[in-house]
């Protein structure tokens, strides 16, 4: 079995709306440590054993220089990878992902990534700010840091995205032609190693109010378990990006993270 190592990664200064997803990992791990609920995953992995998982601390991120954070935030999440554990980072806006998929492409020739969410984030530039949330999946793209993106959840495509989609071979799965998570799991097959990026703003606001942007029309949290759970591949590394607790209710997206964290943990730690 392999260890995973958490790393919490507070950046948002380049949210397009509101800030507060800087506070997202110190929420996430009051849930994922909160007595409420039990370390137990659903395919029977007992966190409770801290072999199996460990906190890697935060990254600490320069302010007001996005350049100097990116590199930061890569820098960070090679650190955690240079002892053979897998990867699982904490956001944070879905900027972060840019990075974090530059350090696991250096170790894994012919990346392919899965994307959970309710928009592409495939912007060139976005309010004039390349380093946007919405532009990490350009930059991954144009850098051919992944060989492949599937995006899963995708409700918001707009005529400014359509042409990358295109340029970019970008394949997706959106909310239109849904028809439903077990139809989706037996489709979603994987030939190289796998990147999860799961922006929480792919579940209905109705799971997970949370988030800075709410986009209703979504999937439930038991869709993208299941997803997570039977995907074909080879699970190399993910993120969870845009909880803002500054928008939560009773803290119930922050326990909806730790739950989609537990059965990512378990994925990750029977990926060799």
């Amino acid at each position: 079995m392999r260890c995973v190592a958490i790393l919490g990664v507070p950046w948002d200064e380049h949210s397009s709306f509101l800030r507060g997803a800087s506070e997202g990992p110190r929420a996430f791990r009051a849930a994922l440590t909160s007595e409420s609920a039990n370390k137990s995953t659903e395919t029977g992995l007992d966190l409770s054993d801290r072999s199996a998982w460990r906190d890697a601390g935060d990254i600490t991120i320069p302010e007001s220089d996005p350049l100097r954070a990116i590199a930061a935030i890569e820098d960070g999440a090679q650190q955690a990878l240079r002892d053979g554990a897998a990867l699982l980072s904490i956001g944070g806006d879905h900027a972060i992902s840019w990075p974090l998929v530059r350090a696991h492409a250096k170790l894994h020739r012919g990346l392919e990534i899965l994307q959970f969410d309710a928009h592409p984030d495939l912007y060139d530039v976005f309010d004039g700010d390349r380093y946007s949330h919405a532009c990490p999946f350009a930059r991954i793209m144009e850098e051919r840091l992944a060989s492949r993106l599937l995006q899963i959840g995708i409700r918001t495509l707009n005529e400014a995205q359509r042409p990358q989609v295109a340029r970019f071979g970008v394949e997706q799965i959106d909310m239109v032609s849904w028809d439903g998570a077990d139809a989706v799991a037996s489709r979603v097959s994987f030939d190289g190693p796998v990147y999860i990026s799961l922006d929480l703003d792919v579940l209905d606001p109705a799971f997970a109010p949370g988030i800075s942007h709410h986009e209703p029309g979504g999937l439930s949290v038991r869709d993208v378990i299941r997803i997570v759970q039977r995907f074909r591949g080879r699970l190399v590394g993910a993120d969870i990006v845009e909880l803002n607790p500054t928008r939560d209710r009773d803290g119930v997206t922050a326990m909806v993270a730790a739950k989609l964290a537990k059965e990512l943990i378990a994925r990750l730690s029977t990926s060799s």
